[in-house]
């Protein structure tokens, strides 16, 4: 008797039920919903500061400062205010949202404090890359937009090499993985991708999130394993493999290289357009400013922004096309079909496994869990003995 990848992949997705299959539904349908409103809402809260002429004053008051510094300070001091004004929607969406679906058990003290530090973070690297942006767009002349790209390129490459070692660690605690059959296992996987195998750790994910999680970071010497906790008590060996094996997949088939270099190209882009859509924008919202102006940084972003929201489709593409290709690698490396589906299945809680080809095609950064089931069942059905 041959077997049934179709019924087998069904059985997978089904043992979920039926309650569980409309919550997820219900979860990630919601989640497109929120991502569309804390666009609006981030563009009324960079209306509200246009209004307020409050960029324009801080422009005024470093008037005789270099225009490094100018830039520097002013796009610090909005991504500052707009994040302290979008504050109620970032509790509703990323915290209260996620602890009503049961995605988090995070106290809410705890979110602030970790939205603190990241605010500080980002305000200062956006600040610094911002600074970099408005230098091309000064002192580059009418290519500006394409000498972006590099400044996206340094941008994206020191934010891969650092955070393992400096940013991840202040929002979470990595240690060696204790020794035992899942280190073991793991130091197999590691050998094969040339990865030290004194880079495997653990680290506290169920501090912020419930979902079964791992990841291979960073570049040369700084890559590195990582298995949440809740993978070491959610899941079997097989499937911390299996998903590992993913994760490695990524690293060995130069993903972060694609990574880059699409960030590179998307950059370009939504700059050359934004120099176009700018003045027009500027004018809806009642700003003043020049694009060469830094006390135009609210408009900017709302550009690019806007850019990103229409662009989700091409570049959650090309993201899919990489997730598929460490799937394939997994099941090569690791060759643990069933692990990986029923590993997949478990990330049906937080989204939806049979969406509509649509839904799929805009909003999904991996294939659906349906797809990927079935791939992993088709590997299955040719392979097995």
């Amino acid at each position: 008797m041959s077997f049934d990848v179709q019924a087998a992949t069904d059985n997978y997705i089904n043992a979920l039920g039926p309650e569980a299959l409309a919550k997820a539904a219900a979860y990630t349908s919601g989640s497109h919903w929120t991502m569309l409103w804390g666009f609006l809402i981030s563009t009324a809260v960079a209306w509200l500061v246009i209004k307020s002429q409050v960029l324009d004053k801080i422009e005024g008051k470093l008037s005789h400062r270099s225009l490094w510094f100018r830039s520097f300070a002013i796009s610090a001091a909005y991504l500052v205010l707009s994040s302290l004004l979008v504050l109620p929607w970032t509790l509703y969406a990323d915290w209260w949202r996620e602890l009503a679906y049961g995605k988090t058990n995070q106290p809410l003290s705890d979110f602030l404090s970790q939205g603190f530090v990241m605010l500080i973070i980002s305000s200062l690297f956006g600040g610094l890359f911002l600074s970099g942006i408005y230098f091309c767009i000064r002192r580059l002349g009418t290519y500006w937009w394409a000498w972006s790209g590099g400044v996206a390129a340094v941008a994206v490459t020191s934010m891969m090499l650092i955070g393992p070692i400096w940013i991840e660690p202040l929002f979470n605690k990595y240690t060696p993985l204790p020794q035992g059959e899942v280190r073991e296992a793991l130091e197999v996987l590691a050998k094969q991708a040339n990865i030290q195998p004194d880079r495997i750790f653990v680290y506290d994910g169920s501090r912020q999130s419930n979902r079964f999680t791992a990841n291979v970071s960073g570049l040369g010497s700084s890559a590195r394993i990582a298995i949440s906790d809740v993978a070491l008590t959610s899941a079997s060996l097989d499937e911390v493999k299996a998903v590992t094996g993913h994760e490695i997949g990524h690293y060995v088939s130069d993903h972060i290289w694609n990574l880059i270099g699409t960030a590179v190209l998307m950059s370009m882009i939504f700059f050359y357009l934004s120099n176009a859509m700018f003045m027009k924008v500027a004018n809806l919202m009642g700003a003043k400013a020049s694009i060469a102006e830094p006390r135009g940084v609210a408009v900017l972003l709302v550009c690019i922004s806007f850019l990103s929201l229409l662009a989700q489709p091409v570049t959650n593409y090309v993201v899919r096309l990489g997730e598929t290709e460490a799937d394939q690698y997994s099941y090569k490396a690791v060759n643990l079909p069933d692990a990986m589906a029923s590993a997949l299945v478990k990330t049906a809680e937080y989204r939806d496994p049979r969406p509509h080809p649509l839904q799929e095609l805009i909003f999904y950064t991996h294939p659906s869990v349906e797809k990927r089931v079935k791939a992993a069942m088709e590997w299955k059905a040719q392979h097995s003995n």
